[in-house]
C-alpha cells in the first residue's frame, strides 16, 4: 500500500509519536525517513495493507499514523513497527524508541529531552515553567495530536511534574 498524505487523514487516525533523544542531522534524518518509508510501504495487519502516513517535525519527532476507518493496526503490526524503529537506532546513533523522556523547548530555543525527575528539578529551579513549550508523545489520535502534541506546560499533563507556583509563569 502506498503511503498516504498525512494531512488528508481523518481526525480518528491512530497515531504513534516517537521522539529522538537528540537532534538528527540531515543525513541521519534522511536514513531514518527512507527506512520508515520502506517499512510503511509494506506495513500490513493480518495480511491487509495499512493506509499509513508519517510526519517528521522539529528534527526530533516522528509521527506514524494509520487510517483506522479503513483497517486497524494489530498488535503484531505495531510490534513490527517498534522493531523496525529500534533496529534503526544504531545506524543513526540516536534513540528513537524512548520511554519516559520529557521533551520541551528550552530558553535557548532548542528542544531538550530529559527524564521526569530532571524536568521536575528544572521546574523547581525555575528553568522551566507553565509557559514552557512541551511535547506530548502520549497522544493516540490525529485529533489529539492536532490539539495537544505541542502545548504550554500549564495546559498539559506536564504541569503535574512541576511545583504549583511554577505552572503560573
Amino acid at each position: 500500500m502506498p503511503i498516504v498524505d498525512f494531512d488528508r487523514l481523518p481526525d480518528s487516525a491512530r497515531i504513534w509519536v516517537y521522539g529522538s533523544d537528540r537532534d538528527l542531522n540531515g543525513d541521519e534524518q534522511s536514513r531514518l525517513l527512507e527506512a520508515v518509508d520502506d517499512f510503511l510501504g509494506g506495513w500490513a495487519a493480518h495480511g491487509v495493507p495499512l493506509h499509513s502516513a508519517r510526519r517528521w517535525d522539529e528534527g526530533r519527532f516522528l509521527t506514524i499514523a494509520v487510517d483506522s476507518t479503513k483497517e486497524g493496526a494489530s498488535g503484531c503490526s505495531i510490534d513490527g513497527l517498534y522493531r523496525a524503529l529500534k533496529a534503526l537506532e544504531s545506524s543513526i546513533g540516536a534513540r528513537v524508541v524512548t520511554s519516559g523522556l520529557i521533551y520541551y523547548r528550552g530558553n535557548d530555543g532548542k528542544i531538550h529531552s530529559v527524564t521526569r525527575d530532571e524536568f521536575s528539578e528544572l521546574a523547581a529551579k525555575g528553568e522551566v515553567n507553565g509557559a514552557t513549550e512541551v511535547y506530548d508523545l502520549s497522544v493516540t489520535s490525529l485529533n489529539e495530536w492536532k490539539s495537544r502534541f505541542k502545548s504550554l506546560a500549564h495546559d498539559s499533563w506536564h504541569a503535574s511534574l512541576m511545583p504549583e507556583a511554577s505552572t503560573r509563569s
